[in-house]
């Protein structure tokens, strides 16, 4: 590996160009080129870039230390494959994959070849749920909404797969036992994929978790609260604010009372901590955040969800 960690983007699209630029400005990163199926968007991308358009991936895997894929997610495995065969440094958009073979071949593939994967579940690096996770001990009961309008970007999944499956990740890194059963309810409303969906969570510890997911809202919600013995936290996403209630013993009084306080979250570039985070584990071999397995583990809750929901 060069002083400059040599890296590349593999599907500059909505998302994918932020993920060109910032590698563009990161310290110690040199982005040596983009790939994607359109020609005249590569161009673009890469000229804002300051890197050059490459159309090979096998060859383009020989000239990098790592790479971020962020394709349509039924081409994760084909994108994919060339560098993980290489042992580089891949991050690959979540969910990992669109079927849970193609997310099994591709966690065995990092396995067999020691190359270092990570899923881009962008949402544990978002300050608010870093700063909620470190003040939660057993949670009991846990209530996601991730509510939005439409938009034309990614209706290629259904909104399990595209919006849902981020507090699927959060919830399963909040609660440390095995799901014993799951539920689901959605409906497709725009697209032919489901476009709101409701799912129940039940663990074998007891705990509890509802989730709805929605494109098709004229509210945009983003909101967790978690409830645990003697208090309970709500974090609103957007606002980056987490509020908190607990009981407190009251001096003189028969019972305790109901304590309160809200948090002001210092925000950060979620994207921009996760591809630094990416950028550290490949310079020195740590375990990344949200690895192969994860990302194997929050797909198959969703596609199981999704299954429920019968479409």
């Amino acid at each position: 590996m060069s002083d400059k960690l040599r890296v590349a983007v593999v599907g500059v699209g909505y998302l994918g160009r932020f993920h060109a630029l910032i590698y563009s400005r990161m310290p110690g990163v040199e982005l040596v080129g983009v790939v994607d199926s359109d020609p005249a968007r590569a161009r673009a991308v890469a000229a804002e870039a300051g890197c050059t358009v490459c159309d090979c991936l096998a060859e383009l895997a020989e000239r990098v230390d790592a790479v971020s894929v962020v394709v349509p997610t039924t081409t994760h495995l084909h994108a994919a494959e060339p560098f993980l065969r290489r042992g580089l440094g891949v991050l690959i958009e979540k969910p990992i994959a669109a079927t849970r073979a193609d997310g099994e071949a591709i966690v065995r593939l990092a396995n067999d070849h020691g190359a270092l994967l990570q899923i881009g579940h962008v949402e544990r690096f978002n300050a608010g749920v870093m700063a909620l996770a470190q003040r939660i001990t057993v949670p009991r009961y846990i209530e996601a909404q991730r509510m939005g309008g439409f938009t034309e970007r990614a209706t290629d999944v259904d909104v399990v797969s595209d919006l849902m499956i981020h507090d699927i990740d959060i919830i399963l890194s909040l609660i440390d036992s095995e799901i014993s059963s799951i539920s689901a309810v959605g409906a497709a409303v725009l697209t032919p994929h489901v476009d709101i969906a409701s799912a129940r969570l039940e663990f074998a510890n007891g705990a509890v978790a509802n989730v709805v997911a929605s494109r098709v809202s004229d509210k945009q919600t983003r909101r967790i609260r978690v409830f645990q013995s003697g208090g309970y936290l709500s974090l609103d996403f957007i606002a980056q604010t987490i509020d908190r209630a607990w009981l407190r013993e009251a001096p003189g009084a028969e019972r305790p009372e109901i304590a309160r306080e809200r948090l002001q979250v210092e925000p950060v570039k979620p994207l921009d901590q996760e591809l630094a985070a990416f950028v550290e584990s490949v310079r020195n071999g740590a375990a990344p955040l949200v690895d192969g397995a994860i990302g194997l583990k929050a797909l198959e809750v969703a596609l199981e969800v999704r299954a429920r929901i019968g479409r």
